[in-house]
């Protein structure tokens, strides 16, 4: 969102602990609403969604918790929000910042349990407040601000980030070229090489090479990435449906499962077969995708922003429509297409 088109923020899915503003407690919010913000503010620039937890940044510089964790203060310009940490990016004099961690129960009191000081050098210069939303690369892209320790990771210096995502085990990197980059836990395919290996430092994804990406997302243990055309890569963990490639519940639907047989398709994604009774053909299922896979969305649609949670995508495109799939909410149920059903979800429009 940008100065002259605000917007308003919309939230759906999960709501058990109340992670929408003003949407009570112990219910599931089927279809978006919109954020209400204490004293009827909705002037939200940022929005960090954890699991049980919220945080919502003004432009005005407070930031509010809702959910599992609760809270504000003021003087902030981002946050991002983990079950683990709350880590805050607090305006400094002048040109300077300070990035702080809190543990998400604190309510922002007391002290933080971390601070580094963000020289000028490392803020960089005339960060305003329509680039909200960097963290967890810091606004120096230089570092990044990691849950775990330690908090503070610098980046290689040949390293020009401009994007940076983490998922539950991994990172993927966007630079200034439009280069992707992934590093950490490949055991669920997640960073996209081809195999299950972990990688210690930022690695190429050779695979996108010589395309231009525009966005990266990362989920709990998949991530997908936008091209500069509007193309959609996706690639790792599938159990959910995250992928929007078929899944072990939806080829186990309505079917009596007697067995269970696996081997490497030639793209190098695992291709499982569910065992159907006596007249049903085996169902083919993918379980981990290591390499990125094209996804279509219907005909002449065109994406412009990703956003992934733990077990589930959503993509929207240029004309306003918003593609989700994934982890449905409804106990016991997988649902594994692109259709409008996520687990805890923002958008602003």
């Amino acid at each position: 969102m940008d100065e002259e088109r605000r917007g308003t923020w919309f939230g759906f899915g999960f709501c058990g602990f109340g992670q929408a503003l003003g949407s009570g407690l112990g219910r599931q919010v089927h279809s978006p609403e919109p954020v209400r913000m204490p004293g009827g503010s909705v002037d939200v620039c940022r929005v960090s969604a954890s699991w049980s937890y919220t945080a919502f940044v003004t432009r005005g510089g407070r930031v509010q918790l809702s959910g599992a964790a609760g809270g504000a203060a003021d003087g902030y310009t981002d946050a991002c929000a983990s079950e683990e940490l709350l880590v805050l990016l607090r305006a400094g004099p002048g040109a300077g910042a300070e990035l702080q961690a809190w543990a998400p129960g604190s309510a922002l009191r007391g002290e933080p349990l971390w601070s580094h000081a963000v020289q000028e050098a490392e803020h960089g210069p005339n960060r305003d407040e329509t680039q909200a939303g960097l963290l967890p690369l810091l606004p120096c892209a230089r570092a990044y601000v990691s849950p775990r320790p330690s908090f503070y990771r610098p980046l290689a210096p040949t390293l020009r980030a401009r994007r940076l995502e983490l998922g539950a085990e991994h990172a993927l990197l966007l630079d200034a070229a439009g280069q992707v980059f992934s590093w950490g836990s490949g055991r669920h395919g997640q960073l996209g090489h081809g195999t299950l290996e972990p990688e210690p430092e930022p690695r190429l994804l050779e695979a996108l090479q010589g395309l231009r990406m525009a966005e990266v997302a990362a989920g709990g243990w998949h991530s997908v990435c936008l091209s500069e055309t509007g193309d959609i890569y996706i690639w790792g963990w599938n159990e959910s449906g995250q992928l929007a490639l078929p899944t072990k519940s939806l080829a186990e639907d309505g079917k009596t499962t007697a067995g269970e047989a696996s081997g490497l398709d030639e793209d190098g994604s695992e291709v499982k077969r569910v065992s159907a009774g006596e007249d049903g053909a085996p169902a083919p299922f993918i379980a981990v995708q290591p390499f990125p896979a094209l996804l279509d969305l219907s005909p002449g649609s065109e994406a412009v922003k990703v956003s992934c949670g733990s077990r589930h995508t959503a993509v929207l495109t240029r004309t306003g429509e918003l593609y989700t799939w994934g982890w449905e909410t409804d106990p016991g149920f997988i649902y594994g297409s692109s259709s409008p059903s996520l687990t805890h979800s923002w958008c602003g429009i």
